[in-house]
């Protein structure tokens, strides 16, 4: 394969031309760190892809500036058979180049600072890092040792030997470091509390915070908070997991179900069409933000459009429309889910967008994370 050639023209399309992150990105065999990856087929089931039997479909899809899927619940693609079906999320992909790049650049990268990169997955930052600052600086960390044990080996065969780590971040990470770049979202509490005991002060980390697209970056001050802003800028990662796969929610299948079937106890008509709010980036930040806790569903029928939201607390909430029509909206429990993204829609059209993108932020040493803009203030994590 001539991946020399590829991997040039990929540099160009996510990077500037003198952008320090150009000659990584161009002289990394990044096909070498995706051998067998997932795809889903025209029925929506994962399928198998295999490079090395197929080097030019390996080559089109490696050198795409896509996120690759490495592994869906607890199957990853190296190890899977011909035929096989993973059922549930998928738990590690292979981030796409352009968004590794942006992260790269989040966290202020520096000569001689070390870095930790905060989920390996097929370790394509890892890659990129140690060709910008040298293996010696570079510590990769994942929580599934298989990752770990098959970055490590695939990124020495390209000649870069960086520490490699396998720890659960959400309750310890070894060692200390100057940068943390994480490509996994952490929740605000003691994830991001464990996580931000190994930046160093003065350090810097850019992450995103779970169940949002929200990139928040600061520095690590004296009195150990950490002081930044949210990024102009969104990242959609996978939550951090502790174990083999996520957790199931706990009972929210039987409130999918109330949801899609039940009246309700509120049956009213919304103001605003309705939306796939897993898709509508902003709009699911400020939901986590305000309401943390909310699943989404979505679905689809010709012109027919129906959202679904759920909360642990046994809330739910269905709209139903014909595409732009005002929905149909029936309401249960505790909350009343709908009219909290209906707040958050008054708020964007009144005041033409949301504070979140700019605001604010200080992180606690408790991991709690507080965000600012104006008169504007929100707090997540806090007990």
């Amino acid at each position: 394969m001539d991946w020399q050639s590829k991997a040039s023209a990929l540099a160009d399309r996510v990077t500037d031309p003198d952008s320090r992150w150009l000659a990584p990105v161009a002289r990394t065999a990044r096909h070498e760190l995706i051998p067998r990856w997932w795809e889903p087929d025209d029925s929506g089931q994962w399928a198998l892809r295999d490079g090395p039997s197929d080097p030019e479909a390996w080559a089109e899809a490696a050198y795409a500036d896509i996120s690759l899927i490495t592994r869906v619940g607890t199957l990853h693609a190296d190890q899977a058979e011909p035929g096989d079906q993973p059922e549930g999320l998928p738990t590690s992909s292979a981030t796409m180049p352009s968004l590794v790049v942006r992260m790269l650049r989040h966290g202020r990268l520096g000569d001689g600072l070390s870095l930790l990169d905060l989920g390996t997955g097929a370790g394509g930052l890892t890659a990129y890092a140690c060709r910008r600052l040298g293996d010696a600086c570079v510590t990769s960390l994942d929580v599934d040792p298989y990752l770990v044990s098959a970055a490590g080996e695939r990124l020495a065969a390209m000649g870069h030997h960086p520490k490699m780590v396998t720890a659960d971040a959400a309750e310890h990470v070894p060692g200390s470091y100057d940068r943390i770049v994480s490509t996994v979202a952490l929740s605000p509490g003691p994830a991001l509390r464990t996580v931000l005991g190994a930046l160093e002060t003065g350090g810097r980390i850019a992450t995103t915070l779970a169940r949002t697209s929200l990139i928040i970056t600061g520095w690590k001050t004296q009195q150990g908070n950490v002081v930044g802003q949210v990024e102009r800028d969104m990242a959609g990662f996978m939550l951090t997991r502790s174990g083999d796969d996520y957790p199931p929610p706990s009972g929210l299948a039987e409130l999918f179900t109330s949801a899609r079937e039940d009246d309700g106890e509120v049956t009213s008509t919304g103001r605003y069409p309705v939306v796939d709010v897993a898709n509508a980036w902003e709009l699911r930040s400020m939901l986590e933000v305000t309401t943390p806790g909310v699943e989404l569903g979505y679905e689809t029928h010709e012109r027919r459009r129906t959202a679904y939201l759920v909360h642990p607390d046994g809330s739910w909430a269905r709209a139903t429309a014909e595409w732009i029509d005002p929905p149909e909206v029936h309401q249960s429990g505790p909350q009343r889910l709908w009219d909290a993204l209906e707040r958050i829609r008054n708020r964007l059209n009144a005041e033409g967008s949301l504070p979140l993108l700019g605001a604010r932020v200080l992180i606690t040493p408790e991991g709690v994370c507080h965000l600012f803009r104006g008169h504007w203030h929100a707090s997540m994590g806090a007990d």
